[in-house]
């Protein structure tokens, strides 16, 4: 899912490449500058702006570390509530067996389809097809409509201690898939992505200034400059990036609950038509 920021538009190789070309381009205005500077008598001694540049490199240190933090916890985030989630469905299931039939049976089916939903999210992902995120959760909030639906027929039982243990892990259900909605809102703010560039591209100028008033080539450790904080800049978007970036939360838990959902209903099906043809008997 993409936001309207435009960074965000961009794929990660894009990412990675533009700030290759935005930092070398940066030490080459730089040293362009400083070798300009270094024809006035009263130019500034390499000791001076090399005090300036360990002060700035410092700083963009500590805003990678800040940007890399965010991203990783938002990270843990979403992989927590993806498992807190399943094991809430997985509990919805289970306590069914407190409800009586007909509305065991459909809530059951209800939550068969409710796992397919997140079982297809999930393929898409591995697969990396493209997700309509808000048909997606158009779809999964009708079918908590629909369970609600059912919960509310059972005015018999429904204040029974077993029906309310059910109910309660219903509504947790419902409230971690508002919880795993909401965390995929959370991105970086891109006023901290300007201040990141900003930062990025000052100190690179700086160090390509300093070269230029050394009279040094830098062009060598200007790419490994650039190379080493694009990467770092590369991990943090990736990160950032919930559904497209290389770093996923493993979908393997899903597609065990499915199958075992899926095992459970044929069950339940065949005791179902066993108890009928008894009956007619």
């Amino acid at each position: 899912m993409k936001s309207g920021f435009w960074l965000e538009q961009i794929p990660l190789w894009g990412i990675f490449l533009l700030n290759v070309a935005l930092i070398l381009f940066s030490i080459w205005a730089g040293t362009l500058l400083g070798s300009r500077r270094r024809r006035n008598p009263d130019f500034e001694s390499e000791a001076s702006a090399g005090l300036i540049i360990t002060s700035m490199l410092g700083l963009l240190g500590f805003m990678l570390v800040f940007t890399f933090g965010v991203t990783a916890q938002t990270f843990q985030t979403r992989r927590q509530l993806f498992l807190d989630e399943l094991n809430a469905i997985g509990t919805v299931y289970l306590r069914t067996a407190f409800v009586v039939e007909p509305q065991r049976g459909n809530i059951r089916k209800l939550l068969r389809d409710y796992v397919d939903i997140r079982a297809d999210i999930a393929q898409s992902v591995i697969q990396k097809r493209k997700i309509n995120f808000e048909q997606v959760v158009s779809h999964s909030e009708s079918l908590h409509d629909q369970i609600w639906a059912q919960v509310e027929t059972l005015s018999d039982v429904r204040d029974t201690p077993l029906a309310a243990l059910f109910i309660s892990s219903l509504n947790e259900m419902i409230d971690l898939h508002t919880s795993r909605v909401t965390i995929f809102y959370y991105r970086i703010p891109p006023p901290v992505w300007y201040v990141l560039l900003f930062i990025t591209i000052l100190t690179m100028s700086l160090v390509g200034y300093q070269a230029g008033l050394s009279n040094k080539k830098i062009l060598r450790v200007g790419i490994f400059l650039a190379l080493a904080f694009s990467a770092v800049i590369f991990l943090v978007s990736d990160l950032d990036r919930a559904a497209e970036g290389r770093f996923r939360v493993n979908q393997r838990p899903i597609f065990e609950l499915q199958k075992k959902m899926q095992v459970s209903g044929q069950t339940s099906n065949q005791i179902q038509k066993s108890d009928e043809k008894t009956m007619d008997k």
